[in-house]
């Protein structure tokens, strides 16, 4: 039963991977769990994710900066044209 939903999502993924198919991505997994235990797998998970959390922060920062700097180059615009 847990094979079968495994592989189903391994299925599903495939598009997202570009051909790699369910036993390549099973072999990694293993290589994976070989390699840092199952101990440590939660671990780098975690890690992984505050890793994302951190970059979508700098991107939302990145991306109100230059909403900022667009609205202070189309303050001036706007006053001029008020003024005529």
């Amino acid at each position: 039963m847990l094979l079968t939903i495994l592989y189903n999502v391994i299925d599903m993924c495939n598009l997202l991977l570009l051909g790699i198919g369910g036993q390549e991505l099973i072999f990694i997994a293993l290589i994976i769990l070989l390699l840092f235990g199952g101990k440590k797998i939660p671990e780098l998970m975690r890690g992984l994710g505050k890793g994302v959390k951190s970059f979508k922060e700098g991107v939302n920062e990145a991306k109100e900066e230059i909403n900022k700097a667009k609205e202070e180059i189309d303050e001036p615009e706007n006053k001029e044209k008020k003024d005529n």
